[in-house]
C-alpha cells in the first residue's frame, strides 16, 4: 500500500493593507452619502449676501427690526408681530415719537417683492427715521 504523505498547508496570508484600503473607501462612501440635519430657524429667510456685512448686536441701541418674508408679509419687532402696511406706518410713527434717534433694520428675504421693501422705506421716511439698514449675510455662510 502506498500512503501519500500529506504536506501541511500553510494558512492563507491576510494582506492587511488591502483591508485597510477597502475600509477607507467604505468610510468615505458613508461620509459622502450621509445627510446632516440642520437646525431650522422659526422664520425661513434667505438673506442676500454682502461683503460688508456686520455682526448682529454690534451697536449699543438695538434697531427696530422689520421682517419682509418671501411672500411679502410684514412683521415688526423682536417678537415678529405680523402687521399690515398701514399699521406699520402708525407703529413706526409711534416708535419714532418715543425715540427720535431710532434706527430701522430691514430683514428681507432675497425673494421678497421689492415693492414691499419700498413701502417699508417710504413708511420709515414718513416717520422721519433717518437711519435704515438691511440685514445681510457674509458670502459663503448659510
Amino acid at each position: 500500500m502506498r500512503f501519500f504523505i500529506r504536506k501541511r498547508r500553510q494558512p492563507p496570508a491576510i494582506i492587511i493593507v488591502a483591508l485597510i484600503d477597502v475600509l477607507i473607501v467604505v468610510m468615505i462612501f458613508l461620509m459622502v452619502t450621509t445627510s446632516f440635519k440642520k437646525r431650522q430657524p422659526a422664520l425661513k429667510l434667505a438673506l442676500p449676501e454682502s461683503s460688508q456685512a456686520t455682526k448682529p448686536g454690534a451697536s449699543e441701541n438695538p434697531p427696530l427690526v422689520v421682517i419682509i418674508e418671501e411672500d411679502g408679509s410684514l412683521r415688526i419687532g423682536e417678537d415678529a408681530t405680523p402687521v399690515t402696511a398701514d399699521s406699520l406706518k402708525s407703529q413706526l410713527l409711534a416708535a419714532a415719537a418715543k425715540n427720535p434717534q431710532m434706527k430701522l433694520s430691514l430683514s428681507a428675504d432675497k425673494k421678497a417683492p421689492f415693492g414691499q421693501i419700498v413701502k417699508v422705506m417710504d413708511a420709515a421716511k414718513e416717520a422721519n427715521i433717518k437711519a435704515i439698514s438691511a440685514f445681510t449675510r457674509e458670502p459663503g455662510h448659510l
